[in-house]
């Protein structure tokens, strides 16, 4: 850490404008699309978002046309990754402030947050209320951050070097990132044709189902990018389809598997498939939880079993996916199936998916650490070295891993102690928390399934929109913004010294 406040002066500002600028280009290109939906849904909202792509244009095109040297450094692709998502964020959530949709310029920061992050946790009362564009852009948001929009620069624009890796490790979720294939542009144009492969998919099978294609397209854009916004009141539970809910559980569980995994099937490397150790643990906590809250809950469900797995399968794919959607006012439920959905919460899915959490492969290493240190206790002489999928852990990995844990926890902590402030029910409180930092959407109490955030105050509302971010982006890109801003302030309270 005191290497890092000593080197941030020594940012290359040119090359993070540069990227920040590209990254608004592509935003800006982006949001014809919801401009497209109000033009065929003829509600007037057009202006606002051809404003808005206008503003994009000015300041991307500004930045990007700025003369960079590609010599450059890890810090400097994570603070231009979390710069990037807090400007992405602010211009994305400037077309619900100009149309009024959505009249405090904190909610659309938070709403517009929440997409990008794949969060879906929301301000809004009434879903329903918005505009067709609105509800496209929102869901879209999902769909764009689920991948990163930062990694689909890598794979468009023609400047990728050996150097891009730094931002692609910075903004891909898990504890590891590798090239797929030796060029990183290559690595990030595959997985996101495996990301509009299974997208494409999904709508098919919705569209199968009977649902309209606009709900389907929303759908689908939070499904993949594990997001959750709905675009109904009661989300999921409008459709009443046993068919749609298990579509979309399956396709939920399935963008919550890493997608390096993938590019093994496609090359048909069947081995790294089903010898992956993240993936048999996944499978495992779910089928637990999924056997062991439909047992809880079946007397709920007036004695039927089919009818609690129906709701155990939906809820536990969508809380462990992070994902969001709801079938079921779970904050209802036992107290046992509530603990179950908060750690799977804090869980999440495999790194390197489109889900939030700690990534179970964390986990893994760190029980495996554990499990090693216990038997060093026992047998000291004893020589042995954690693996994973038969492969030796680098320590470095294994300590980045347990800063990782304790990081994330201590952030927990002090996102808890300010939310606070506003004097909720304590579940109310832990589980906003809980929902934000792993990107997760509902969480329990007042904003649990049928809640929202909106009765947060201002000052809470900006602390999880950078607890999203923070859990979004793997907690050291905002960290390290959010250093650089407070050592910036102190050098220049020293010069006026």
């Amino acid at each position: 850490m005191f290497s890092l406040k000593r080197h941030l002066h020594k940012l290359n500002w040119k090359i993070i404008g540069s990227i920040i600028g590209y990254a608004l280009i592509i935003e800006g290109c982006l949001l014809f699309l919801p401009v497209i939906v109000d033009f065929l849904y003829k509600e007037g909202h057009a202006s606002a978002y051809l404003f808005t792509i206008v503003l994009c244009f000015l300041f991307g095109f500004a930045l990007a046309s700025l003369k960079t040297k590609h010599s450059y450094f890890a810090k400097d692709g994570m603070f231009a990754v979390g710069l990037t998502w807090i400007t992405i964020s602010i211009f994305g959530g400037l077309p619900f402030f100009f149309t009024r949709e959505i009249p405090s310029f904190v909610d659309c920061f938070f709403e517009t947050v929440s997409g990008f992050t794949t969060t879906g946790s929301s301000i809004l009362t009434d879903v329903e209320a918005l505009s067709h564009a609105s509800l496209f852009w929102r869901s879209f948001t999902h769909w764009i951050g689920g991948m990163g929009i930062l990694v689909f620069l890598l794979a468009v624009v023609p400047r990728s070097n050996g150097r891009m890796m730094h931002i692609m490790r910075a903004e891909a979720p898990g504890p590891v990132i590798g090239k797929l294939v030796p060029r990183i542009r290559e690595s990030a144009a595959i997985l996101y044709k495996i990301y509009l492969a299974l997208s494409a998919l999904m709508l098919l099978f919705l569209l199968l189902g009977g649902m309209p294609l606009f709900d389907a397209l929303c759908t689908t854009f939070g499904t993949a990018g594990t997001g959750g916004f709905g675009i109904k009141n009661n989300s999921i539970a409008f459709y009443d389809s046993v068919y749609l809910e298990m579509v979309i559980s399956f396709f939920m569980l399935l963008f919550g598997i890493n997608f390096n995994l993938f590019y093994f099937m496609l090359i048909k490397n069947a081995h790294s498939v089903l010898h992956n150790e993240e993936v048999r643990m996944y499978l495992l906590v779910v089928t637990f939880s999924i056997v062991t809250i439909s047992l809880n809950i079946q007397s709920m469900m007036d004695g039927s079993l089919l009818l609690s797995l129906r709701y155990a399968i939906f809820q536990v794919a969508s809380i462990i996916s992070t994902t969001g959607f709801t079938t079921a006012d779970f904050s209802q439920w036992p107290l046992y199936s509530k603990t179950i959905l908060l750690i799977l919460m804090l869980i999440g899915a495999c790194a390197g998916s489109t889900a939030g959490g700690l990534k179970i492969s964390r986990l893994l290493i760190l029980l495996k650490q554990t499990k090693l240190d216990l038997q060093r206790l026992i047998h000291p002489q004893k020589v042995d070295v954690i693996t994973m999928d038969g492969k030796k852990v680098d320590h470095n990995i294994v300590h980045q891993i347990c800063s990782y844990f304790f990081c994330y926890l201590l952030i927990l902590v002090i996102v808890v102690l300010i939310v606070s402030l506003d004097n909720f029910d304590l579940e109310s409180t832990i589980g906003a928390c809980f929902a934000c930092l792993g990107n997760v959407g509902p969480g329990l109490g007042i904003a649990g399934p049928l809640g929202n955030f909106a009765l947060f105050s201002d000052l809470s509302k900006i602390t999880l929109s950078f607890a999203m971010l923070i859990g979004r982006l793997e907690i050291y890109p905002i960290l390290i913004f959010i250093a650089a801003f407070f050592q910036q302030d102190k050098r220049k309270y020293a010069m006026k010294k």
